[in-house]
């Protein structure tokens, strides 16, 4: 298992690293891949090369880790405020910043936010899940998902204008 875990962690580890909200939860999630994927290696039929197969595993970790953080959320339905449509997640930052010092301070800000709305945003940005993905997910309904991931993005946005 040592060998299999050296020949594939950099891979593994970079991946979950770029999709998490939170680094105190990245070396327990990589060894939760591996654990996963051991258990599973009698059944992999080599369909795929087995670094693709470890991404998988661990795509469906982070997406067991979002979903933990979302279910315990209260949703409850709120009126709306009449206030404009959701303002994208990331500025245009094409002209302002490289995407390593994006990257940088994305995270910064991320990790200013509470919880609920950092967990949502990495899920739906990071991890690429769609509202009905997420509400299926973790029991709500999209427009719960919904306003959620709009009220996120408005703090982000304004933290990110204020920092």
């Amino acid at each position: 298992m040592a060998r299999f875990v050296d020949l594939h962690a950099d891979a593994v580890y970079s991946f979950v690293y770029h999709r998490l909200d939170r680094r105190e939860a990245l070396d327990d999630l990589v060894q939760e891949v591996f654990l996963s994927a051991w258990k599973a290696l009698p059944r992999f039929r080599g369909e795929s090369e087995i670094r693709t197969w470890l991404l998988g595993i661990a795509r469906h970790k982070i997406g067991d880790y979002y979903r933990q953080k979302l279910q315990s959320l209260p949703f409850a339905e709120e009126q709306d405020d009449g206030s404009p449509a959701s303002i994208a997640l990331i500025p245009d930052v094409e002209e302002r910043l490289d995407l390593q010092k994006l990257e940088v301070r994305t995270r910064r800000v991320l990790s200013t936010l509470p919880d609920p709305y950092r967990a949502v945003l990495m899920w739906r940005y990071w991890d690429q899940r769609s509202l009905a993905e997420m509400a299926a997910i973790t029991g709500n309904t999209e427009k719960s998902i919904e306003r959620l991931l709009d009220r996120a993005r408005r703090l982000f946005r304004k933290r990110w204008i204020d920092e």
